[in-house]
């Protein structure tokens, strides 16, 4: 059964009206990035919006103007043209500062030739310098303006007033009291206590697309979605915040993520650069997997290693997609020496899949997904607490550890504190004396006996009792 479509509203307007602000002030968080440099906003961003009672779907679009065939700014207008066709209604911004100008009057005929209902708003209307922009506005002929400020909230009730005649009654939609009241859960008698370390999936995975600029991220999320759904193209840095989709994929829900591209903290220079590298960033500790993409043409460079190594540090799955396979002369020459160089460079997460591809072409794309779905089922993964001191005691007698003061440290059990990713606890007579190399023995052996490869271990260290509680008589 086809999923409904929800109710959805087109942020739209030209660059910097405030069309960020008001998309992040409507889905209740930072999610889109704002900056006074005109045109920030490229591709179109989706979140759920909240406005009283009201709940629908709204989309942040480019301020581009359409431009010459193949720029930027006719890519940019493309994803504005398909935001407002796909959309139920249009909230046209203007920034009432600043008055009306050509390019919103462009805006206006666009937004009237769509024939949809539209709702314009006069942004940035705290003080007296914007009276008289407002009523500039009443020239684009779409009615009374919403005098608005986004930046600091005002007017919200008064752009709820214009949306509501438009936007389907939500029985479901109910104030924040209420939804706490319902969340409260009254135990069951019988029913098993679940702790916080359960840690139990739910709602759609999350999956980022990373990795250095201009290497085929958004090609490939393009060519997974079957659609033209982000700006591509041979210029670096095309994808400047980190644009979330809803996807499915075999009955799978997935958030699939394009994010800009990461560069080195040495490399990154200028605000807006440094915007995006913090957005990724942002994306990759939200993300559950992570697609590392790199290059097939290049070798594998400091800055992939340093993407890697960060979701890695976050706790994510990684996978890697070497892309544009179909542009070298010996592929099988490439992967290997890609092999070498994860197993020199990234030690700690030995096993990290690649998947050889051209996100352009669409060769061996197919095999991409089922390797993510491996992935994280891996990093869901939760072994059993005797399996895991069965395994301890085999270890133990292969290696014992060293010994310290003349007195050997005592493991004496060990058990799994949580999933997502994989976390465990060692529990030693002397924590503060196993050394790390030890516990480095422990994990890789722990990640081959338990096939757990490519996906981060945590193992602690901690003081134990005299008696080991997993014990059976």
């Amino acid at each position: 059964m086809a999923k409904e479509k929800a109710f959805t509203v087109a942020i739209v307007g030209r660059p910097n009206v405030g069309k960020s602000t008001l998309f992040n002030r409507l889905v209740g968080r930072k999610s889109a990035l704002v900056d006074k440099t005109p045109g920030l906003t490229r591709d179109r961003r989706e979140g759920d919006a909240k406005l009283g009672p009201l709940r629908f779907r709204v989309i942040d679009t480019a301020g581009y103007e359409a431009g010459r065939d193949g720029s930027i700014e006719s890519r940019a207008w493309a994803q504005t043209e398909a935001a407002l066709a796909d959309a139920d209604v249009a909230l046209l911004v203007v920034d009432a500062r600043t008055g009306v100008t050509p390019a919103d009057a462009d805006f206006g005929r666009l937004v009237r030739t769509s024939k949809k209902p539209v709702v314009l708003v006069a942004n940035k209307v705290e003080g007296k310098a914007s009276e008289g922009g407002f009523y500039e506005a009443f020239s684009l002929g779409l009615g009374e303006p919403v005098s608005m400020s986004a930046e600091h909230g005002l007017g919200l009730a008064d752009l709820h007033a214009a949306l509501a005649p438009h936007v389907p009654y939500d029985p479901d939609a109910v104030d924040e009291p209420d939804k706490k009241r319902r969340r409260k859960k009254v135990p069951v008698e019988g029913e098993p206590v679940v702790g916080r370390s359960e840690e139990k999936p739910h709602g759609p995975l999350r999956l980022a697309i990373v990795g250095k600029p201009n290497v085929g991220k958004s090609t490939l999320l393009n060519h997974l979605l079957g659609e033209q759904r982000v700006i591509t193209g041979p210029e670096p840095g095309l994808t400047r915040d980190a644009i979330a989709v809803a996807w499915e994929y075999r009955g799978q829900p997935v958030q699939l993520v394009d994010t800009a591209g990461m560069r080195r903290a040495q490399k990154v220079h200028g605000p807006l650069e440094k915007l995006s590298s913090m957005d990724s960033r942002r994306a990759i500790g939200l993300a559950e997997v992570c697609i590392l993409v790199l290059d097939a043409t290049e070798p594998m460079g400091r800055a992939d290693l340093s993407a890697a190594v960060f979701a890695i540090d976050e706790g994510r799955a990684v996978v890697i997609a070497l892309n544009k396979i179909d542009a070298v002369a010996d592929p099988s020459a490439v992967l290997r020496a890609l092999q070498e160089r994860l197993e020199d460079s990234l030690s700690q997460v030995q096993g990290v899949p690649v998947v050889p591809l051209s996100g352009l072409t669409g060769h061996a794309v197919e095999k991409l997904m089922p390797a993510v779905l491996k992935q994280y089922e891996r990093w869901n993964t939760r072994i059993p607490t005797a399996q895991l001191n069965r395994w301890l005691e085999g270890i133990l007698t292969a290696n014992p550890p060293p010994v310290v003061n003349r007195r050997r440290i005592r493991i004496r059990y060990m058990t799994q504190v949580s999933a997502r990713p994989p976390t465990f606890a060692l529990f030693s007579s002397k924590p503060g004396d196993l050394p790390d190399s030890y516990v480095r023995y422990a994990v890789n052996d722990l990640r081959t006996a338990f096939k757990l490869p490519g996906v981060p271990i945590r193992m602690g260290v901690r003081k134990s009792s005299r008696t080991n509680p997993y014990d059976q008589d």
